[in-house]
């Protein structure tokens, strides 16, 4: 599997990758200056999170999963080249397929560039990479209910709320509730085959 390419998704403004090795820096950068940003939404990270090592053992995870078709975790930078900062991550996990065919989607931004549109951007694109390359049926999002803009983001992409989790995950150093959403491809032909074969 080492030979599979890595996929690139390029909007109007940005393009998004699966992070490298040469990334590590850029990585850990994003880390360290988005640390009390994204606390409140994000589970709490490991101890030692915040260095070299454990950003290298991110970026081989991330490929690994990729590879063993578990994830796509893509990272986004302004432009299309890859010369940029990156300014944000949108992921696919927990992909299952055959008769489920589905997933988990997860993203968020840094600080500096909340409010401009980035991560309707790329999410969108995201969903259409799940949909149509992937053919996946159905992408869940959950959050906390305090999240406004994730609430609007997922009502301004389509999204159902189908559901109320009492203390779903452990965030911010407590169990808190999440309201749990989805969104289904109407657009899927060959589910047949698709379930009932290899993919």
């Amino acid at each position: 599997m080492d030979d599979v390419t890595l996929p690139v998704l390029r909007t109007q403004r940005l393009v998004l990758s699966l992070p490298i090795v040469e990334d590590v820096e850029e990585l850990l950068a994003y880390g360290l200056r988005n640390e009390s940003h994204l606390a409140p939404w994000l589970p709490p990270p490991p101890r030692k999170a915040f260095t070299i090592e454990s950003y290298q053992g991110l970026v081989q995870s991330i490929q690994h999963e990729f590879r063993s078709g578990t994830s796509v975790r893509f990272w986004m930078r302004l432009g299309h080249d890859f010369e940029s900062k990156f300014v944000g991550a949108v992921s696919l996990s927990e992909i299952t397929m055959k008769a489920f065919r589905a997933c988990h989607l997860g993203y968020h931004i840094d600080r500096e560039y909340e409010g401009h549109g980035y991560m309707s951007e790329a999410v969108a694109a995201t969903i259409s990479y799940a949909f149509f390359d992937l053919k996946l049926h159905r992408i869940m999002a959950n959050y906390v209910p305090s999240n406004r803009r994730s609430e609007r983001l997922l009502e301004r992409l389509g999204f159902v709320k189908e559901g109320y989790a009492k203390e779903y995950l452990f965030i911010a150093d407590r169990w808190q509730d999440h309201v749990l959403t989805s969104l289904t491809n109407t657009e899927l032909v060959g589910a047949n085959e698709l379930v009932n074969g290899h993919n």
